[in-house]
């Protein structure tokens, strides 16, 4: 059985400590405050996560090939998907 432990409470600091610990840091030459032009341009994280977003989005689509379709292009190695849009965009092009 678990036991579930209690949070420690959390002590705010005095006013008076809370200045001093702020002259602490202001004074460290290593911890200076961020000055307002690098304020703005700093970008959230979440804009930063994942892919870059592409300017000609695909879909995703479930599509049925013949297993020698996908023999053939699985056989060209590593960028076979990549290779079979292009392929079928020069059809498209040439029957447009």
């Amino acid at each position: 059985m678990s036991t579930i432990s209690k949070r420690p409470t959390v002590r705010m600091p005095s006013v008076q400590a809370d200045k001093a610990i702020t002259a602490a840091a202001k004074s460290d030459p290593d911890a200076q405050p961020l000055t307002p032009t690098q304020l703005k341009a700093m970008v959230q994280l979440k804009s930063l996560r994942g892919r870059p977003k592409s300017e000609n989005k695909k879909q995703l689509v479930s599509v049925r090939y013949s297993p020698e379709v996908l023999a053939y292009f699985k056989s060209t190695g590593d960028g076979w998907q990549s290779l079979m849009d292009s392929v079928l965009r020069q059809y498209v092009a040439s029957h447009s």
